[in-house]
């Protein structure tokens, strides 16, 4: 099977089109090019009348704003994509699904009104995983198109990949951006919770969605936090950080390879340096995973239930599911899983300050990606954290059999995202050296 994994940095592409020694109008047919090559096998993006038009338009304008390569910001013409679920001028959203766009009307999200202001243009929707829960789209893996790209985010994490984007934006409520950045062996970041606003996002829920990125390489994603990100500060690395491994049953979850793989990388961590111990957390997994199922069911029934009864065909059965498991959700139930979140990101932060931990280590996912594309693989090496609000990066690290890479979890402290990324760039190149 072809691989058509070719991502791209950030940072030499963006000096280009700054400095005009890359044209945008060169840049725009170079991207289209590619994607009449590869979209046919990848489908990472959903289809759209007309947009060679459109982005030509809209780069002839930004070109007329800002003339003087010395005053371009730092985006300027870089060709981004975001996830169906986040809201964007002149292109409908419909969230993976069949219902109407007008469903889905509203003003543009915020980190689009971010990208902008930084002056990139919309390369256009990435294609997501109905509502962002289970159903998958027509997205494949670029390593192999056999195997799953992960979902939620399937389009955004699968784009940046094959190459066609630099940067794409998705959202977390579960694993939606680790998941498939792991599986599709690129960077993908989601903040802590509240980092960046989620105005213009059709919720799954507002108690756990999170905005985030996916980027080719590392240097790529710290010039995208510091453009998305509210009143981010790049941080500079001190010593060496002490790092934790949870010893519990949520490694356990974990298939054995995936266990193997990333005793491996917290070896090669342990001989660069790095002082690793293993603390005790999350002893009651499974029921830590049912709160969270609660908490987001119910308040995706809350989201979904002037729509149900209008379409409610049109939903798939995994929708119509989770949307009645939503509503034998209690009041009481949603009220103590959302006081729960607070009171595990509390304990997690008093853990890490009496043991002196400043991040955690974990596999990304479960296991690589599955073959087929009728399911979106196991979220569940995400969802703890996800539930806590911490903010969590995935790298590379390491390569199956089969070649599908594994990734790297590490997680920081609430609201220590910079510190996350100023770490992770040696953590990296650590776990991949031969």
């Amino acid at each position: 099977m072809s691989s058509y994994y070719s991502p791209v940095s950030l940072p030499s592409l963006a000096k280009s089109l700054r400095e005009g020694s890359l044209s945008l109008a060169g840049y725009i047919e170079q991207v289209l090019s590619k994607m009449e090559d590869v979209e046919p096998i990848i489908h990472s993006f959903v289809p759209e009348d007309k947009r060679k038009e459109r982005l030509l338009k809209e780069a002839e304008a930004l070109e007329q704003r800002y003339p003087d390569p010395y005053d371009r910001p730092p985006l300027f013409g870089v060709l981004v994509g975001i996830k169906d679920v986040i809201k964007v001028e002149q292109l409908p959203t419909r969230a993976g699904s069949q219902l109407p766009p007008h469903v889905f009307d509203g003003a543009e999200g915020a980190v689009v009104f971010s990208l902008k202001k930084a002056g990139a243009l919309i390369l256009g929707k990435t294609e997501c995983t109905e509502f962002a829960y289970f159903q998958p789209g027509p997205t494949t893996n670029p390593l192999n198109p056999a195997h799953t790209p992960g979902g939620s985010s399937s389009g955004s994490a699968a784009a940046v990949a094959a190459g066609i984007s630099p940067l794409t934006i998705g959202t977390q409520t579960i694993a939606s951006i680790i998941r498939p950045a792991a599986y599709c062996g690129v960077i993908g970041f989601k903040p802590s919770f509240g980092r960046i606003s989620p105005y213009g996002v059709f919720p799954f829920s507002q108690s756990a969605d999170q905005v985030g990125f996916f980027t080719a390489d590392l240097e790529s994603m710290k010039i995208v936090a510091s453009v998305g990100i509210s009143n981010y500060i790049m941080a500079g690395k001190k010593n060496k950080p002490r790092c934790a491994v949870p010893s519990c049953e949520y490694l356990s979850q974990a298939d054995p390879m995936a266990q193997q793989s990333f005793k491996k990388s917290i070896s090669k961590l342990k001989e660069g340096g790095y002082d690793i111990v293993s603390s005790q957390l999350y002893r009651n997994i499974d029921l830590l995973n049912n709160l969270h199922m609660d908490m987001i069911s119910a308040e995706f029934s809350q989201n979904h239930q002037e729509y149900f009864w209008e379409y409610s065909d049109l939903y798939s059965p995994h929708a119509t599911s989770l949307y009645r498991q939503g509503l034998r959700v209690s009041i009481e139930t949603l009220k103590r899983a959302r006081e729960q979140q607070i009171i595990l990101r509390c304990e997690i932060t008093e853990k890490m300050e009496q043991n002196g931990i400043e991040l955690w280590l974990t596999p990304s996912t479960t296991r690589t990606a599955p073959s087929g594309l009728h399911s979106t693989g196991n979220p569940l090496m995400s969802l703890p954290w996800t539930f806590a609000g911490l903010p969590t990066l995935t790298v590379p690290a390491g390569k199956e059999r089969n070649g599908l890479p594994y990734g790297l979890q590490i997680v920081a402290s609430y609201g220590q995202d910079e510190i996350l990324l100023a770490y992770a760039s040696e953590i990296e190149a650590i776990v991949n050296k031969d």
